[in-house]
């Protein structure tokens, strides 16, 4: 019997040790991170003891555009390294993201760059475009030709309007309507505008925010004069892009938070008691004293006739 039993944890040692000499299979593929974070990963694995999340999301990765909703995982206002960089952030509803493109003249692959149109399917709520709990301007879910696309929906926009979308500029100023994306040279001097490029085919870069809109104020040798929602005047090329309107949610601000839960529920994370309001309502009152009152009867001074 003993003898039995040596020669099974010999023929276990044998085993074992052929199946470690055995090739190991061939290691995944690292995921798509941005730079600090796949640095951090070549150095620690994805296995280690600093969180790899950082403040760009992971729909960044995807080289593939795609309308519907994206996870995200949130951060709590941390780095790569775990450490607080922005306070007063953390917990919150899940969001999911929405992928809006802010370039309106995004031609599709093999087509001619002509102006083309686009038909408004929804109009909904966008949780990712939240300003410190503020509201944000709602999105809107466009069609044409064989795409969809998510941008940003102007004031009075709504489910089966027609939107124009050209870089042309004629020698006569066009007559947009709103939600159109014209060349800024081809609309009329005056006109409320919104989503404007700073560069040519780069994309809405400034007012973008809910209610904002901006003015064109004139022309100038090929260049564009905008007025801001600041009231600064900003110089552009007559052939940046800019949508015709205002941005939708206008009346973002008049919204009533009524209590601190409605704020945690949009992912605001209070201070600590140091920084609350002291209204007076809690705690020990310190009041004036009272007037003093008198028991001595003193005598009364008669009158003299």
């Amino acid at each position: 019997a003993m003898a039995a039993l040596g020669l099974c944890r010999a023929f276990g040692a044998l085993l074992l040790s052929a199946g470690s000499r055995r090739a190991r299979p061939p290691a995944l593929p690292q995921p798509c991170l941005p730079g600090p974070v796949s640095a951090l990963a070549a150095c620690r694995g994805l296995g280690g003891s600093a969180p790899c999340c950082t403040t760009d999301p992971l729909w960044k990765c995807r080289t593939k555009y795609t309308v519907r909703p994206v996870g995200m995982k949130k951060t709590g206002g941390r780095d790569h390294t775990g450490r607080i960089r922005v306070r007063g952030i953390g917990g919150g509803h899940k969001r999911r993201y929405r992928m809006i493109d802010f370039q309106r003249l995004r031609y599709e692959k093999g087509a001619p760059p002509e102006p083309f149109t686009e038909k408004v399917i929804s109009v909904r709520y966008d949780p990712c475009r939240r300003v410190r709990g503020a509201g944000s301007a709602d999105i809107a879910l466009v069609a044409g030709g064989n795409r969809k696309r998510w941008i940003i929906a102007t004031e009075n926009m709504q489910p089966g309007d027609s939107i124009m979308n050209s870089p042309h500029i004629g020698r006569m100023a066009v007559s947009a309507s709103e939600g159109d994306a014209y060349a800024l040279g081809a609309l009329p001097v005056g006109t409320l505008i919104c989503n404007l490029e700073s560069h040519p085919g780069k994309g809405a870069q400034y007012i973008r925010a809910a209610g904002t809109c901006g003015v064109l104020l004139r022309k100038v040798n090929g260049t564009a004069i905008v007025q801001l929602p600041s009231k600064r005047h900003m110089q552009v090329l007559e052939t940046c892009v800019a949508t015709v309107g205002r941005v939708s949610n206008v009346d973002h601000n008049k919204r009533v938070i009524g209590k601190a839960g409605r704020n945690r529920w949009l992912g605001k994370r209070p201070h600590t008691g140091l920084w609350h309001r002291k209204g007076g309502w809690a705690g020990r009152k310190i009041k004036p004293l009272p007037p003093m009152k008198s028991y001595v009867n003193l005598p009364r001074v008669k009158a003299v006739e």
